[in-house]
């Protein structure tokens, strides 16, 4: 199972080619991808336990920044790339829509690969989770109410319908059926990966037709907008005097958005076309993540090495 976690940018990449291949067919499961991601976070809600709320409670100023530049950072780097790359009125509200919403749960597993401080992370991603109810179809209708009509309310609606009462749902099965949850929990991660995988499949078939067009200044847009979130929760979280650990997870919280939501959102206030950024974000923060997991995780089992060697020494002297 954690093979196949750790390949979901390959499948991701094949994915998007079949979709392209078979467009018309795989489109046709476009009325699916709100279940699927109300799947997700029942999901998500099913990993949740009493201790991780009360971490928050416990250790709040590291959640508190993190969340504080996942809902700042995120969407003025959004409509900044999207002003500066001249993106279209739908591709922006796209853009604007990933960098409004929450963290998404693959962060979590990143910061497991990347031996990063996974208690903050998910302790970040609850956090983000239940203000971006509120904070998503508020920042939308703030930075696009200019260019487009953002009906702030009905999204915010969705978001209960799609986010909060999944969530909270899968929270509760977890509590009073603990036993059952735990055996299968091991394939949690699995499941949730499949599920994203059949949203990026739609998507892609979705604007199969208009990739050529919009698809490679999209990319761009995503992949810088995705490294400077990195690079702003990295920085930014060190001047706060974070250790490497926590500043690193960070990082990944930051940069790694909850993708499928804004797609859920851009396919029902906007258009398939504003579906393409999230679409994209979630191939790439993936790629993304992978990497960084895997040079983090490097470089902390050669540091861990060394000080135990260290140690070792002193111990024989």
């Amino acid at each position: 199972m954690q093979k196949f976690n750790q390949l979901f940018p390959l499948w991701a990449i094949l994915l998007s080619v079949a979709a392209i291949i078979a467009r018309d067919s795989i489109a046709l499961l476009e009325p699916a991808i709100v279940p699927l991601l109300a799947g997700i976070m029942f999901l998500m809600g099913l990993t949740l336990e009493k201790k991780d709320f009360q971490r928050i409670i416990a250790q709040p100023q590291p959640v508190m920044v993190g969340v504080i530049l996942q809902f700042v950072l995120m969407p003025i780097l959004a409509i900044t790339l999207a002003n500066m790359l001249e993106l279209s009125t739908q591709l922006t509200a796209g853009m604007v829509l990933v960098g409004s919403c929450a963290g998404g749960t693959a962060s979590n597993v990143i910061a497991y690969l990347s031996k990063g401080d996974v208690a903050l992370s998910i302790s970040m991603t609850i956090a983000s989770t239940l203000i971006g109810v509120v904070a998503t179809p508020f920042l939308c209708a703030f930075y696009l109410s200019e260019t487009i009509a953002v009906d702030s309310i009905s999204m915010l609606i969705s978001i209960l319908q799609m986010v909060l009462i999944p969530v909270v749902a899968g929270s509760l099965v977890n509590h009073f059926q603990r036993p059952v949850v735990l055996k299968i929990e091991p394939a949690l991660p699995s499941i949730a990966i499949v599920l994203i995988l059949i949203i990026i499949a739609v998507i892609v078939a979705l604007n199969a037709e208009r990739l050529p067009q919009v698809g490679l200044l999209t990319l761009v847009a995503v992949i810088l907008h995705n490294s400077l979130g990195l690079a702003g929760g990295f920085f930014v979280s060190r001047l706060f005097g974070f250790n490497l650990r926590q500043s690193q997870t960070i990082a990944i919280e930051v940069g790694m958005q909850n993708s499928g939501l804004g797609v859920a959102l851009a396919l029902q206030y906007f258009s398939a076309t504003a579906a393409l950024p999230g679409a994209l974000f979630s191939i790439w923060h993936n790629i993304s993540g992978s990497l960084l997991a895997a040079r983090w995780s490097r470089k902390r089992t050669t540091l861990d090495y060394l000080l135990k060697d260290q140690q070792q020494t002193n111990a024989e002297q």
